[in-house]
């Protein structure tokens, strides 16, 4: 009986250790690794490139890829890993939304070349407040152009500055000129941003309800 009194005090110590030892894996042996956490982070760097060359980057997927190499730099790799996953369906999403915006284009003959081409031509920039459309143009590559927005989802910005010169989203004429509203907050951004995003289908000669409703905020 003594020596049962002697040893339990050192059985429940290492009982004890045993627990703080488990709790203290380190992220090798949770499951994720700094190789898996530094290739996750290249995957969605190089999907966002390729969104950000068709001029559809989304606003914050830069920002998750940064949080997600702070994550990787603090040694939590399942949280790098968890980030990185997220900023690569964003790009993903994204490429697929401006691949399908262009197919719609497409088919209602508003546009001609390509994405990637879209952005390249500077067009008729007249001044920093204006351009002037030509032929080829629409309203989602004109804001895409590096001289207006950088971004083709900002057009509802541009067709509510010209609601008085644009009866329909989907039809504008080579020798117009439209205002380029520089002062949007990021509130007015991110409203357009969406609008563009949710839009019914191109149809030109139609407007459509869902532009009736953003010019009506």
């Amino acid at each position: 009986m003594k020596f049962y009194h002697l040893t339990r005090p050192f059985f429940v110590i290492l009982l004890i250790l045993g627990l703080v030892a488990g709790c203290a894996s380190t992220p090798e042996e949770s499951g994720a690794t700094r190789e898996q956490a530094e290739q996750a982070i290249a995957d969605a760097k190089s999907s966002n490139a390729q969104a950000k060359k068709m001029g559809a980057e989304w606003r914050d997927t830069a920002k998750v890829i940064k949080s997600a190499e702070a994550a990787l730099d603090e040694g939590d790799y399942a949280k790098a890993i968890e980030l990185a996953n997220k900023a690569q369906r964003q790009a993903e999403n994204a490429i697929k939304q401006a691949k399908e915006q262009e197919a719609r284009l497409k088919a209602s003959g508003a546009l001609t070349g390509g994405i990637d081409d879209a952005s390249s031509n500077q067009g008729a920039a007249l001044a920093d407040d204006s351009y002037e459309v030509i032929r080829g143009d629409n309203l989602w590559n004109i804001s895409g152009k590096d001289s207006i927005y950088a971004n083709p989802y900002q057009w509802p910005m541009i067709y509510k500055a010209n609601r008085d010169k644009i009866k329909d989203a989907d039809l504008i004429y080579p020798g117009q000129v439209f205002d380029i509203d520089r002062s949007g907050s990021s509130s007015d951004i991110d409203a357009a941003v969406e609008h563009a995003k949710t839009r019914g289908a191109w149809s030109v000669g139609t407007v459509e309800a869902s532009d009736e409703a953003y010019l009506a905020q």
